[in-house]
């Protein structure tokens, strides 16, 4: 696929990286020679220096050739019109990265289709609904929804106390009259390897372990996982970032009690304006005492979305250390994802990963409608839309030809999530969520041509 990203900055380098360890034929495009220079220097891609809104440049680009043209400049309106000009100018899909949430509120008002831009995508937006998501599903480290809740993923690691620690799927299955959950990836602890579970696989202790719930799923997850649901009501964010407003309006709405606590005096006083319902602190976060006397230790959650990673990391522990059960950071640096478990943090989120989660399916072969790839694994989770001529309608699940590598987790149908098993026949029009790894893509891709 023929692939042109407009903007060399964080969220367009990260694209570019996975994009090419995908084989896809990438274009990158910024006016800044040095981060150029860094990309062309460390990935196998084309570098072209000038303005992407130039119809010149765009030329040059072969955008008339292009399958999929990605504009993530930091300027949204640059973004908009580069994407309305590929479009003109013969790219078969757009999309635009932006930071006004109104246009992706009122984006079928407003029609963006018609302008040239298929896709918007905010990524702050996208991590403050994916801290917000984690918190609606208080003990799992890992969420994804699917469809507004009619399959979710979630993941955890297994303790001790689990119910089916030594137990294989099938006889963990059998603990509940009916499925409602399914395993599709097991990482066995100390290990960075992917295992796409089978009946007889068996969970052990310090399996961080993948699972696809229908309604009522995540319940039992907790029953068998051997712990005690608690609601969460009281959060503290550290951060008056666009993500720590975003997120503390969210859960405001939500009924969630929230402190905000922000170093910057102008922008505590821009966050107390624009959160009414919202307890909004000027001070330093990192400062112990100023925890202490905003009862940190009455706090349900803790989270830590400044510019800064270190700072978030450290806060996340410094909160864990006083008793606060449930912790987010923000993080820039990829790396620090292998060390969100081993130094204690729940759960670390990533702009650019979760961009380009969203991106990540328009370049799957098959009409997929949602796709994200699972944090330190090695393995992807799509949603596809079955056509009249896909593959997968024409047996039962267990007479079907699928890949080791690769498990259909659920099924929507009629807007309800369904847990396929052996006898379940797959129709046109559902939606199937299928968990695979990288070597069985293209095997998997071909079932819903």
């Amino acid at each position: 696929m023929k692939i042109i990203i407009a903007g060399a900055g964080e969220v367009g380098f990260h694209l570019a990286k996975l994009l090419s360890y995908e084989s896809q034929e990438i274009t990158l495009i910024d006016t800044n020679k040095d981060s150029l220079a860094y990309a062309g220097d460390h990935l196998d891609i084309r570098t072209i220096k000038g303005d992407v809104t130039s119809i010149r440049i765009l030329k040059e680009a072969r955008i008339d050739t292009s399958e999929l043209f990605i504009a993530v400049t930091s300027s949204e309106t640059t973004n908009i019109t580069a994407c309305v000009l590929a479009k003109q100018l013969g790219a078969k899909r757009t999309v635009a990265r932006i930071s006004n949430d109104e246009f992706i509120e009122q984006k079928d008002e407003v029609g963006f289709t018609k302008f040239g831009i298929d896709e918007l995508i905010s990524p702050e937006n996208l991590a403050a609904a994916e801290i917000e998501l984690l918190l609606n599903q208080y003990g799992f480290n890992d969420t994804y929804e699917f469809e507004e809740g009619a399959l979710n993923m979630l993941s955890l690691r297994l303790s001790r106390t689990a119910n089916f620690v030594g137990k294989n799927v099938k006889e963990a299955a059998q603990v509940f009259p009916e499925l409602h959950f399914v395993p599709i990836a097991i990482q066995r602890f100390g290990t960075q390897y992917t295992i796409i579970p089978r009946g007889d696989t068996e969970f052990k202790e310090g399996d961080k372990a993948v699972f696809i719930t229908s309604k009522g799923g995540d319940e039992e997850l907790f029953e068998l996982s051997g712990k005690v649901k608690t609601e969460v009501k009281n959060v503290m964010i550290l951060g008056g970032s666009k993500i720590g407003v975003q997120t503390a309006k969210s859960l405001c709405a939500s009924k969630f009690k929230v402190k905000l606590i922000e170093n910057n005096k102008e922008i505590a006083f821009e966050c107390a304006d624009e959160l009414p319902s919202a307890l909004v602190i000027n001070g330093d976060g990192r400062n112990v005492e100023l925890l202490e006397e905003e009862n940190i230790g009455d706090m349900d959650a803790f989270i830590a979305v400044t510019g800064n990673s270190e700072t978030n990391i450290m806060s996340c522990l410094m909160a864990k250390s006083k008793g606060v059960k449930k912790t987010i950071a923000l993080v820039e640096n990829m790396d620090y994802y292998q060390l969100s478990q081993s130094i204690g943090i729940d759960t670390l989120i990533n702009k650019k990963l979760l961009a380009a989660n969203n991106i990540f399916r328009y370049i799957r072969r098959g009409e997929v409608v949602a796709m994200t790839k699972l944090n330190n694994m090695n393995a992807e989770l799509l949603e596809f839309r079955v056509n009249s001529s896909s593959k997968i309608t024409q047996k039962k699940v267990k007479d079907l030809d699928f890949p080791r590598s690769a498990i259909i987790g659920g099924v929507i149908r009629d807007d309800v999530g369904l847990i396929p098993l052996g006898d379940f026949q797959i129709e046109v029009g559902d939606k199937v969520v299928v968990c695979c790894l990288p070597r069985s893509i293209s095997q998997v891709e071909k079932y819903f041509f």
